[in-house]
């Protein structure tokens, strides 16, 4: 169902809309927002990386204060308690030179004669094992937390314990402490010697030193951050060259080129990039010349065959003329064709196939196949007989379209000379004719496309003007050249040089 516009003009369904080339699309630019730049990408990654291993240096470091916090109170415990123990089975009373028999005695002679480390409590306790200790004898007061004799509840509780060693949680601060029991003097009470440590201040120092660890941590990633940043954008700069350069490109204007700095990978990235340029610029560069040349070249045998078919009477005369012609004109329009599509193909890398091959056989074989051309004194002037790596049929197809080209200019009974030479790696297959020659201001045109020069060396040619351009590309495709010399005693030779391709 159709609409009508203001103007009374039929208007056409409703289609989707579409996006001009070049343009981003609705879809397009909320993909470009939500997208997350390989710059940003890098950097998140390097900086969770750090940050883990920041981390955990920080806790590992934290982790070996405090283990070794610990191994240093365990070990100060039991020094105490084995220097306590020593002095119970060994020590005499200075008052009477004999053995302690009263434990309270023991323990004050033995405190007074010691020094406590800063955090050590070493007291003595006097009572019956089980129940509160009666008599407290303290050598020492601490600088932070709750002394141990001014919490009758875990002098309590370490006094009953069974254990000899242990560690005591409380409100005010955690106590590791070591217990030597006295208890071997008959119906004397019981006593114990504890040595206890308020492990605060290290473990506050360890958590100190853990978060200076982590301060330097947080610093050490924001001045990674800027550094990342800028590394980040100058490794990626010809990255974001090449998305940029990728994003002007159309098909009127592929000179552009990514500037390659270094030799990292990043390098060989432009330089590849830069290398699939060179490869579409050809490859267009290709389309387009084929297109012009087959529109140049194709519109006058159409105009000559629509000019005959509109003109073409009933006579049968006339009409079998007209389709002489217009059959003529065609047969013309196909070669043009297959002349161009073989040009086109010149630029793939398949466009010759080389195989090991027989120099002088080959030379044989266009020789024979150029004798069929025209009547000519056709000579096999000289043959190289090595092997050599190249496309048969390709070489065929250039030598036998010089000598359809010698044959174009010369005349019946005119030599034309086949042959070919070898010097080291180079190759020269030739062929040489008695005609009159081409002149200077021609030499340089004839291998273009469509050229035949201004005289074409007397006689004028009826093809398109592509053979010596087909032969140029055989010749390139082989890594070499086609030379024009001139010909002792008049006329034109054609050179292919070679550099023999090796498999």
């Amino acid at each position: 169902m159709t609409t009508t516009g203001a103007a009374g003009t039929p208007e056409s369904p409703r289609t989707p809309r579409t996006t001009r080339p070049g343009t981003t699309g609705p879809a397009t630019g909320e993909r470009e927002r939500r997208r997350i730049s390989a710059r940003v990408r890098i950097l998140l990654w390097l900086l969770l990386v750090m940050a883990v291993a920041l981390a955990s240096v920080a806790a590992t470091t934290r982790s070996i204060l405090l283990r070794d916090t610990d191994q240093r109170i365990n070990g100060l415990l039991a020094q105490e308690a084995g220097e306590f123990a020593n002095f119970e089975e060994q020590g005499f009373d200075p008052e009477t030179g004999r053995p302690f028999t009263d434990p309270g005695r023991l323990l004050r002679v033995f405190l007074e004669r010691q020094y406590a480390d800063l955090d050590e409590e070493l007291v003595g306790l006097v009572g019956e094992v089980g129940s509160r200790p009666t008599q407290i004898i303290q050598q020492r007061e601490i600088p932070v937390g709750r002394p141990l004799h001014e919490d009758a509840d875990a002098r309590r509780r370490i006094y009953a314990s069974p254990d000899s060693t242990g560690t005591l949680e409380r409100p005010e601060g955690e106590i590791r402490w070591a217990k030597v029991t006295v208890a071997r003097y008959g119906g004397e009470p019981a006593a114990a010697f504890v040595v206890a440590f308020h492990p605060g201040r290290e473990q506050a120092r360890a958590d100190e030193v853990f978060r200076v660890l982590l301060a330097i941590s947080g610093v050490a990633l924001l001045m990674t951050t800027g550094i990342a940043w800028v590394v980040a954008g100058r490794i990626l700069k010809p990255v974001r060259l090449v998305r940029t350069t990728a994003a002007q490109l159309t098909e009127q204007d592929l000179t552009r080129r990514i500037p390659v700095h270094g030799h990292d990978d990043v390098a060989a990235l432009a330089e590849t990039f830069n290398a699939m340029l060179d490869r579409l610029e050809r490859a267009f560069a290709t389309q387009r010349r084929f297109v012009d040349d087959a529109g140049h070249e194709l519109r006058t045998p159409i105009t000559i065959v629509r000019g005959h078919l509109e003109l073409m009477g009933d006579d049968p005369a006339e009409r079998e003329e007209t389709v002489r012609l217009v059959t003529d004109e065609l047969d013309r329009m196909s070669r043009i064709v297959e002349d161009l599509l073989l040009l086109a193909k010149a630029e793939r890398p398949d466009f010759v196939t080389p195989e090991p091959v027989q120099l002088a056989e080959l030379t044989a074989d266009v020789f024979v196949k150029a004798r069929t051309l025209g009547e000519r004194e056709w000579v096999l002037d000289g043959v190289a007989d090595r092997e050599v790596h190249l496309d048969p049929q390709r070489i065929t197809q250039a030598m036998v379209q010089l000598a359809q080209n010698a044959v174009q200019h010369t005349t019946a009974g005119q030599r034309v000379r086949i042959g070919s030479r070898a010097d080291g790696s180079r190759i020269e297959l030739y062929v040489a004719d008695s005609g009159p020659g081409v002149q200077p201001q021609d030499a340089e045109v004839i291998f273009e496309r469509f050229r035949r020069g201004t005289a074409r060396r007397g006689v004028r040619g009826t093809g398109a003007g592509l053979g010596l351009s087909i032969v140029r590309a055989i010749a390139e495709g082989h890594g070499g050249r086609v030379d024009l010399r001139t010909t002792a005693g008049g006329g034109a030779t054609f050179v292919l040089t070679l550099e023999e391709a090796r498999p």
